[in-house]
């Protein structure tokens, strides 16, 4: 795994935990945006970003979201494919209404915990971190 993958894990767990628990209490619209934020932020490494889109293909299979599920098999398959080569659109959302090819914004909240893995600096979590 790269140092980006490792550095950025946790962060992204974080999302796919909301995102389950989000399921869980029949919050789908409120689970599929974890899930896009932990495409967001896994996106630049490998392994991250199939593993996201296994976990968006597995949410459209449990929900029969047949159009979502197609998307998002191909989907896994370009992402081993081109992620590591960094044909990625930064900020990209990775759900099936979108563009694969299409450059996002990435959220502001998100983009402290992207430049702490790109560059190896602990993510600020706020004051709460440190009481």
């Amino acid at each position: 795994m790269t140092p980006f993958a490792l550095r950025i894990q946790p962060s992204l767990q974080a999302e796919l935990d909301a995102a389950a628990s989000a399921e869980a209490r029949g919050q789908f619209h409120t689970a599929f945006q974890h899930l896009a934020r932990a495409h967001i932020l896994g996106q630049p490494a490998t392994t991250e970003h199939v593993r996201v889109h296994w976990r968006m293909f597995r949410f459209a299979v449990r929900n029969r979201l047949a159009a979502e599920a197609f998307g998002q098999a191909w989907r896994m398959v370009a992402a081993g494919l081109f992620t590591a080569v960094g044909l990625v659109p930064e900020g990209n959302t990775g759900g099936s209404a979108v563009s694969a090819f299409r450059r996002m914004p990435v959220p502001e909240d998100l983009q402290p915990a992207i430049a702490a893995a790109r560059g190896g600096q602990p993510p600020y979590r706020g004051p709460a971190a440190y009481r």
